[in-house]
């Protein structure tokens, strides 16, 4: 297995914990909240970041896997609740854990990774539009920085490959390669922004025009 990618149990267990945290955060929030646009995808609210979260494990245990992981794939995710509630998002969610427990571990390496790695980077993308800062230190986090790094040491380019080796680390690493980090910013942490650009554009991110805090 690779250096970077963590154990399948450990990426259950990390999947378990952060829908333990997500629930307890979006539990009873406001529709006003509901609504806050988030900065890093602003074409969802919380509640349409939510409804992807939950719409991945839902079309794994129904089968409706066509156009896995595009645009249009998640945004049927999010069309098909728009009616639906928080509490009713949740509900599905929980509804449905049983059976996608059962399912996760026959996912295999490196997609159950990339998997946690969305459902990670969405927790962040929602902590940010509530201003509710956290779970910086989590398996999650871990997860999601190793699936990075090991789909970054595949690339053909020794450029590229060097990224996986980067000293930067954590939830910083995370952020900064997700397009969650300003070209100054990535500048401060020893990233060629071009290098970045180029990189980003096989993958669904931009580098934001101006510095990012998730604090």
């Amino acid at each position: 297995m690779s250096e970077y990618l963590l154990t399948t149990e450990q990426v259950c267990e990390a999947y378990a914990e952060l829908r333990v945290r997500v629930t307890e955060m979006m539990s009873g929030i406001s529709h006003e909240k509901a609504q806050t646009i988030v900065p890093h995808c602003p074409k969802w609210t919380v509640k349409d970041c939510l409804a992807h979260m939950v719409g991945v494990p839902e079309d794994v245990i129904n089968g409706q896997m066509d156009g896995v992981a595009t645009e249009a794939w998640t945004d049927r995710q999010v069309q098909r609740h728009s009616q639906d509630s928080v509490a009713d998002l949740l509900s599905i969610w929980e509804k449905n854990a049983p059976v996608f427990a059962t399912i996760l571990p026959r996912i295999p390496q490196p997609v159950i990774s990339q998997f946690m790695f969305d459902q990670t980077t969405h927790e962040q993308d929602i902590r940010k539009a509530l201003g509710q800062p956290g779970a910086r230190e989590t398996l999650a986090i871990s997860v999601a920085e190793g699936f990075l790094r090991d789909s970054f040491s595949r690339r053909e380019d020794p450029a590229i490959d060097q990224l996986a080796k980067h000293e930067l680390s954590g939830f910083e690493y995370l952020r900064t390669l997700s397009g969650r980090r300003s070209r100054s910013q990535l500048l401060a942490y020893g990233f060629d922004p071009v290098q970045i650009e180029h990189l980003f554009a096989t993958m669904p991110f931009d580098i934001p025009e101006t510095d990012v805090s998730d604090d």
